[in-house]
């Protein structure tokens, strides 16, 4: 029987990108390495070894982010007193906060990982790198600068309707002085 009510078109999905797709995978890879890698070194050096190992990561890690928090605010801080903007530090309180979140999360792997990343040469190597991948992905991003990036704009709404529309600024003396009517919706 028919009741008359259309059935429901859903748009095509569109597909995930490799990073949405492998990511958890490897997540999952990663914490059942971490696993078994601390069965090893328990089976090896005994259950107690471990559990101070990952104690030590742990105040270790809070340590370096400390530090490393404070030495940023602390340049921070510099910077605004002389009124200008802080000198870039070739990331490395970033590097050196990433080492210590890894040195806290439980694990060997990422224990070394974040060791790894408290050595000055490598934050610097890596702070390199990560600059020159980020130029290039923003000049292969087209002319303009980054805002043009953010002037079309794409909301979704619950409906999973699109609508599509433009930032327009206004600039100062483009509008006259004057109360603003109030904003409804």
């Amino acid at each position: 029987m028919m009741t008359g009510a259309p059935t429901p078109t859903h748009p095509a999905r569109p597909r995930r990108s490799r990073l949405r797709t492998f990511l958890p995978l490897a997540i999952a890879a990663w914490l059942v390495l971490e696993i078994w890698l601390l069965t090893v070194v328990a089976d090896a050096a005994g259950g107690f070894t471990v559990f101070l190992l990952l104690v030590a990561g742990l105040v270790l890690g809070a340590v370096v982010i400390k530090r490393a928090g404070r030495r940023a605010f602390q340049n921070l801080n510099e910077a605004l007193q002389r009124g200008g903007t802080p000198a870039p530090s070739g990331g490395g309180n970033g590097l050196m906060m990433l080492g210590g979140l890894l040195l806290m999360l439980p694990g060997l792997v990422s224990d070394a990982v974040g060791l790894l990343l408290l050595i000055p040469p490598v934050q610097k190597a890596l702070g390199r790198y990560t600059e020159r991948t980020l130029e290039k992905k923003l000049r292969k991003a087209g002319p303009g600068t980054l805002g043009d990036a953010f002037q079309q704009a794409r909301i979704h709404r619950p409906d999973g309707k699109v609508v599509q529309g433009e930032v327009i600024r206004d600039e100062p003396g483009d509008t006259p002085e004057g109360p603003r009517p109030p904003l409804t919706h």
